[in-house]
Formats: structure tokens, sequence, C-alpha cells
């Protein structure tokens, strides 16, 4: 994307660095498409156990489409489909679904579904997990909920390390949440390996793909602007970072659900800002923030130069035949 309009005098000049990757990861893309093609089978209303992804404009979308959002599997009706969010779920919601005798469907991320059965294999070879994550995060209680009360103990800081009370030192391993800062994950886990040495590692990093990338496109960017926008909402873990990732940087961030958030005063006359969204955050909100840059700048659209993502996730067959 490069556009290079023509200089009104009117409008300070503002260079937009936008980041690349950003936006919907294959996860996300998934979990939507699975309720937009259970709509199109079942009809409306298909329901949705909690936000499918932490996006309300996504949400709002789905929801004119015939998409029902709720908090429980309680307040789904009898004989009408239920479409598990992409952050997962405990064992015990797909098992109560069966019970009810509810068709369900999983949009739970296949990269979180990975550390699920991590964690599963773990607990079946008598270890003890640390998992590193975020109280309260849906993902993280997903992830709890694979394994016996007591066999999962959470870390979310360097400081919890060396709090940590465990039974058997010499029988620990770790896991961490998808969405998580990569740096502040790397100086966890180098305080866990440097307190237990023997403590077993994942295979492979668990941090997504997505969430890796969309960093270091930030840091890739950050240190050429005076501010930086992050589309995001609020409770997405992996927007979140992406805002922390800058500030740490030294460039003052701003997360921001849609254009109409732009706080225009904090923005200021930089000659140059970033501008990335979060993983279940679509193109059009960005192209909705470019237009309205646009109404105060003269702006010109620097697209960075990126690695292409070309990861794709299987729909569940049921789906698609």
């Amino acid at each position: 994307m490069s556009q290079t309009p023509s200089f009104n005098p009117a409008r300070p000049p503002l260079d937009v660095l936008i980041a690349a990757p950003r936006g919907f990861c294959a996860g996300v893309d998934r979990a939507i498409k699975i309720v937009e093609l259970a709509i199109e089978q079942h009809g409306p209303p298909v329901y949705v156990r909690h936000e499918i992804v932490h996006n309300r404009f996504v949400v709002d979308r789905l929801a004119g489409m015939g998409a029902v959002f709720v908090d429980e599997l309680d307040d789904v009706p009898d004989g009408r489909p239920v479409v598990f969010s992409a952050h997962g779920v405990p064992k015990a919601v797909p098992a109560a679904a069966q019970e009810r005798g509810l068709d369900y469907l999983d949009a739970t991320c296949p990269l979180v579904s990975k550390v699920h059965r991590q964690a599963a294999r773990l607990i079946e070879t008598g270890r003890h997990i640390l998992f590193i994550g975020h109280a309260g995060h849906p993902e993280v209680i997903g992830t709890f909920g694979q394994v016996p009360p007591g066999a999962m103990t959470l870390v979310e800081t360097v400081e919890d390390v060396a709090a940590l009370n465990v039974v058997d030192e010499n029988n620990l391993a770790f896991l961490t949440q998808t969405t998580l800062s990569v740096d502040d994950t790397a100086e966890i886990v180098e305080a866990l390996q440097a307190r237990f040495a023997t403590i077993k590692g994942p295979r492979g990093e668990d941090i997504c793909y997505a969430t890796s990338n969309r960093q270091a496109a930030v840091k890739q960017i950050a240190v050429q602007c005076q501010r930086m926008l992050v589309i995001g909402a609020p409770n997405s873990s992996n927007s979140m970072r992406l805002a922390e990732v800058a500030e740490r940087l030294g460039t003052p961030s701003r997360l921001i659900q849609r254009a109409s958030e732009i706080d225009w005063e904090w923005l200021g006359t930089p000659a140059t800002i970033g501008l990335t969204a979060g993983a279940s955050a679509p193109e059009v909100l960005v192209r909705e923030v470019l237009d309205a840059l646009t109404e105060r700048f003269d702006i010109h659209e620097h697209e960075m130069a990126h690695v292409p993502e070309d990861m794709v996730f299987k729909l569940p067959r049921e789906l698609v035949g």
C-alpha cells in the first residue's frame, strides 16, 4: 500500500508507517468463517459462547447476520447450534453441550488447541505445569480447564517465579498463553529455568506466529515514529501487547477500537506516526483510521516490508462437507 496525495497547505504533512503484518491472523479468520458458515447452514440464530474474537466491530457484524453472543452454555436454548470462541474453553463446556444434545462447533484456534494437548500430555506424565499467562483471560481459563484442579499454577511475572512454592522442583513443566509479550515471556522463562534447572519446556514456541510477527513489525517502525496507534479492543491481549512494545521503545502509544476513538489532542501534529492492528481487528478499521487522518493531515502512507504470512487453518468437516 503506498499513497502520496498532492500537498495541501491547509493540512500539515504526515508520514504514516503502516506495520506489516497486522490485523487478522489465521485463527481469527477461521473462527469468523465458522460462525458465518454455521449461520448459512443452520439459519439464524446461531449462538456463540463469549465473543468469538475480541473485537466489537466483528461481533456486531456477526450479530447483524444472526449470531447471538451469550455468556454461558445455559443461555443457549435446546435445538440451536452453539460455537465456542477462538480462545478455547474448558473441557467441561463441550461435555455439557454433549450431555444436552446440542450441536456445537469448536472455533478454538488450532495453536491454542496445541497448548491444550501439551498440557494434557504433561499431566499424564505426572508433571506440574507452571503456566505463563494473564489471570482471567479466556485462553488461560480454557487451558486450566483441560487439567485437574491444582495441576497447574499461573505465573504472570518474574516476581511470581521467585515466590513459587512447589512440591517437587524436579518434576515441573511450563507452557504459555499464545498472545503474550515475546520479551516479557522470555524473561519469565529465563527466570524459571534459572530456578528450576530440570523444568521441561514446550515443543517449540507457544506464543503464536501472529503475535510474534506483529510485535516484530511494531519494533521495526516504532523507533521511527513520534506516536503509535494500535487498533484493537481493550480486552485483546495481543493488541495490548503491541501498544506496550512501542511504549517500551519510547514511542507514546494508544490503543483504539476505531477511528472515532482517536485522541486528536494527544496525537498533536507529529511528522511521523505508526499504525498497526491486533490479530482480531479487520483491515477495514485500518482504512477507517487512515481516512480519518486524511481529513486532518496531508498523509503519505508507507506500508513496511515484511515476510508474508501464508498460514491457513482447516475448517471443521461438518461445515465444508
